[in-house]
């Protein structure tokens, strides 16, 4: 089997990126295009899982299985014994499978790096699902696997990508969401992407046969979230210069703090009035479709809340806000502030933004 050698996976924080370094190994996989090692590695333990469901579940015929595929955990085996395993030949396949799972538990690595230095075993597809963390790219062991195969770093999202991550998920599965419902579903669930994809089948599953639409409501009813206190309409709020109605769900986060977070928030701000400060020199600012042009936004629908903005913050004031969520996001990670925690540094920023 020919394998693309050019589907070397690096660490990339941006989950568009990683989300089609991801479908590019199964995509070959699907091909048929086999690598003969696989290192998974890194936090976020659900593309890792994808990548060794996929090998286990299509490689083999079923009944090719039995002889062929083994699936064992790093703490019941040593290096050794899997790398004797690997040197073994199929019975009546192409191919035999070898998965270690909870591969960070295995102790020595010696014998891989000498199987992965000259002994690989064409006919054998191993995969190492290096979990909790990634190996150090300066590591031998990652330089060997990177020469024999495929490297995966499976990285940890951060809050503010996980809108991105949802879209691209409902994409697939050709399910459009409401704006507010994305951002709602992130906030409410986390950064734990098994989770999130399990809530988003089981939101998926109540959609009515003719509606493929999720709105807020849905997801109210389905994850028991506020459609009414959430990020996204504290961001309405701001923009509005709402001052009642953004003290209220601050007010709310107090008392649920599932339902939005600092961490989470301040992006979502900060895109909006770095997009506001743009918007404030386009030409003809008061017309929606120019600035709809100006800011690359697909219609002239999401240009009404810049619209709001641009009479509500002059542009002295938006540069003066784009300061102050720079000056919340490091205190937040403690810089310069000892003891503050995120729900005052919250108000502190809203009470600036709005006064």
């Amino acid at each position: 089997m020919s394998f693309n050698h050019d589907t070397k996976i690096r660490k990339n924080a941006m989950p568009a990126k990683l989300d089609a370094i991801f479908q590019r190994v199964i995509a070959d996989l699907k091909a048929k295009k086999y690598a003969p090692f696989y290192l998974l590695m890194g936090e976020e333990s659900y593309f890792i899982d994808k990548i060794s469901d996929f090998i286990a579940n299509n490689v083999l015929e079923p009944e090719m299985r039995d002889f062929n595929q083994t699936i064992c955990f790093g703490s019941d085996v040593s290096c050794s014994q899997v790398i004797d395993m690997a040197k073994r030949y199929p019975m009546m396949a192409e191919h035999q499978v070898i998965i270690v799972k909870e591969a960070q538990n295995v102790r020595s690595l010696e014998p891989l790096e000498k199987y992965l230095s000259g002994q690989l075993v064409k006919s054998t597809i191993l995969v190492w699902c290096h979990k909790n963390g990634s190996i150090d790219g300066k590591k031998k062991i990652v330089k060997l696997a990177n020469a024999a195969g495929v490297v995966f770093d499976s990285v940890k999202l951060r809050d503010y990508q996980l809108p991105i991550f949802i879209q691209e998920y409902l994409d697939a599965k050709k399910v459009t969401i409401d704006p507010k419902a994305k951002q709602m579903v992130a906030d409410a669930v986390g950064a734990d992407l098994n989770r999130l994809t399990s809530e988003l089948d089981k939101v998926m599953i109540s959609l009515p046969e003719n509606g493929m639409m999720i709105t807020p409501d849905i997801v109210e009813k389905e994850i028991g979230i506020s459609k009414d206190f959430n990020a996204f309409e504290l961001r309405n709020a701001i923009v509005q210069k709402n001052i009642f109605k953004a003290n209220q769900i601050i007010k709310y986060f107090d008392n649920n703090p599932k339902a939005g977070s600092l961490y989470s928030f301040l992006p979502m701000l900060f895109s909006y009035f770095r997009d506001l400060m743009i918007a404030h020199y386009i030409p003809r600012n008061n017309s929606e479709d120019a600035l709809a042009a100006g800011l690359g936004l697909k219609s002239r629908w999401g240009a009404k809340d810049y619209m709001i903005g641009l009479r509500a913050y002059s542009a002295r004031k938006t540069m003066d806000i784009l300061g102050k969520v720079r000056e919340i996001d490091a205190k937040s990670k403690g810089l310069d502030n000892p003891s503050t925690g995120s729900g005052d540094l919250m108000k502190e920023l809203i009470f600036f933004i709005l006064h």
